[in-house]
């Protein structure tokens, strides 16, 4: 019999409490009973696979869901079965509101690498938000942030070039990992550049090419999926942002 991805674990469990991640994700507004209290309506289950899906585009939207470790990709399908990527999610973030009016799902998630999640059902969770106004003011800020990030991204598809658009992507996972207490100038992207030139409109040759004038110029090194900045500021210029900025975004997104 196939195992559901969600299927419980034996064994101990993580919980908001002692979670290392609580202070970027729901729980940052909560008190200790509060968060007792959300804690006991999420599940936490098997790792997903990478290529496994977390959830399909057009099924019952059932469950919101927060990454605990790895990394996911979402993406709608064009009518002629094309992935189109909207976004890459990391350890901390929120996926699945997007299915919150619709009441499906409009958007296909998959695991990049393995990835843990904590599933938080949507009939249990609009209760508990009913309760507690701290809780119910973090889902609004956290969509308020999603529909922020998607006129972001409008905006980069619509008016930068290849460089920029390259650019104002690695400073943005800079900036997610910073938050969570990483580096900011050294880290791996969990996607590859396949996806990130779907995800930025892009031919991958050109993401290529892009990748290696910025290590020529010193901008950045590579080594496989792993990142150097060597030299933010430039990238910021040629992003046309400033880093002040930028950082007061992601302060606001946390």
């Amino acid at each position: 019999m196939k195992t559901s991805v969600n299927a419980p674990l034996r064994g101990a469990q993580p919980h908001c409490q002692t979670c290392s991640l609580n202070a970027l994700c729901l729980p940052l507004s909560l008190t200790e009973s509060d968060m007792e209290r959300l804690d006991d309506i999420i599940r936490r289950g098997r790792p997903i696979q990478k290529g496994q899906l977390l959830f399909q585009q057009g099924t019952e939207f059932q469950s919101v869901f927060a990454v605990r470790t790895g990394a996911l990709k979402t993406y709608t399908l064009a009518s002629n079965g094309e992935e189109q990527i909207t976004g890459f999610h990391l350890a901390s973030e929120l996926i699945g509101l997007s299915g919150y009016n619709a009441g499906t799902y409009p958007l296909t998630a998959k695991a990049l690498e393995t990835t843990t999640v904590c599933e938080i059902p949507l009939q249990q969770l609009e209760q508990l938000a009913d309760e507690l106004p701290d809780l119910r003011r973090q889902l609004m800020t956290t969509m308020g942030t999603e529909i922020r990030h998607d006129q972001n991204m409008m905006l980069l598809l619509s008016k930068k070039n290849a460089e920029e658009r390259v650019a104002s992507f690695l400073l943005d996972i800079s900036q997610r990992y910073q938050r969570r207490g990483f580096s900011a100038t050294h880290f791996r992207l969990p996607m590859s550049r396949v996806d990130i030139s779907n995800y930025l409109g892009l031919a991958v040759e050109t993401i290529s090419r892009v990748f290696t004038r910025f290590q020529k110029n010193e901008l950045i090194e590579t080594q496989g999926k792993e990142i150097i900045l060597k030299d933010s500021d430039t990238l910021y210029d040629l992003a046309g942002l400033t880093r002040a900025n930028d950082e007061c975004l992601h302060q606001a997104e946390s």
